[in-house]
């Protein structure tokens, strides 16, 4: 390490290397323009290279040119961690695992809300539909979907959705709007293929009064994301859960078709490793998330 110089002698290298004399380079170091002289001298004897043409203007020799970018992006990273650091203290990161449909419908929208109201919490979002046993490599906290039980964590219910079906604007002009429930069966139905917590069309038509062993056409997807994109482009109408079509049906991109709805069997909870509630900044993310859970279950109701 002994060609690496003093910081004050890069910074005036790196200073000069933006101007064409000493003058402009002492104006922005504020220093003399002597002082600028003598450390780039300095610093061209402890690398022993030339790194200046000295002349009416300050010209880079090759030495100088080859060197000016890596001294220049050692300054820049430098500044922008320190920057970064500076900004993280006092705030601390919390890992959150959730589904992505979950994080990117109802999740992501209200996180300006969080950083409001607690902005020392830094969330990270880890989204998998994987159980979690909060192993060391494990997120802090997590968000599940699922019947609430489980009795090894500590669990706090947050919500349950309200499902019902929804179409595009475009599709219910192409196709006519369904006056009666039973109108449905001549439209595309989308269907989320998956488990038990998979919402079904044929509870929604039972919920109408019309009898049926099994839906027999529709249109199946893999994922909640892609049934609700098909709805969106107009492909058939989907059984959405109302936590996942907040902002479509509040923009008018989807048009909710009934007041008739049906409780999702299975409901969302805050679930982390027991004890860990009553650390400060994993109470107080757990008390947001409450309280944004009461106010979307009202609006559901």
């Amino acid at each position: 390490m002994r060609d690496l110089p003093p910081t004050a002698t890069l910074r005036a290298f790196e200073v000069a290397t933006r101007h064409a004399t000493f003058t402009a380079a002492s104006e922005e170091l504020h220093i003399t323009q002597s002082a600028v002289s003598h450390q780039l001298k300095n610093l061209e004897e402890i690398w022993g290279l030339q790194l200046f043409q000295r002349g009416k203007t300050l010209t880079l020799t090759p030495a100088g040119a080859a060197l000016a970018p890596i001294v220049r992006e050692f300054f820049h990273k430098l500044e922008a961690t320190l920057a970064d650091q500076r900004e993280q203290v006092g705030r601390v990161r919390l890992r959150v695992s959730t589904t992505y449909s979950f994080a990117l419908k109802w999740l992501l929208p209200r996180l300006p809300s969080l950083a409001e109201q607690h902005p020392e919490i830094k969330v990270t979002i880890e989204s998998t539909d994987d159980a979690i046993n909060f192993s060391d490599n494990d997120p802090d906290v997590a968000i599940r979907f699922g019947y609430g039980n489980q009795p090894a964590l500590h669990s706090a219910f947050m919500f349950r959705e309200q499902l019902f079906p929804v179409a595009s604007p475009a599709l219910l002009q192409r196709l006519g709007t369904p006056v009666e429930p039973v109108e449905l069966l001549r439209f595309p139905l989308l269907t989320r293929d998956g488990a038990d917590l998979v919402p079904k069309w044929e509870i929604w038509f039972k919920q109408a009064g019309i009898s049926m062993s099994a839906l027999q056409e529709s249109v199946r997807f893999a994922d909640t994301n892609m049934t609700i994109e098909a709805a969106l482009l107009g492909q058939g109408i989907a059984l959405a859960r109302s936590g996942h079509v907040e902002k479509e049906i509040n923009d008018g991109s989807l048009v909710r078709l009934f007041n008739l709805s049906f409780p999702s069997p299975a409901a969302y909870y805050f679930v982390c490793p027991k004890g860990a509630e009553t650390q400060t900044h994993i109470h107080h993310f757990r008390d947001w998330l409450l309280e944004e859970s009461r106010q979307a279950q009202q609006n559901y109701l």
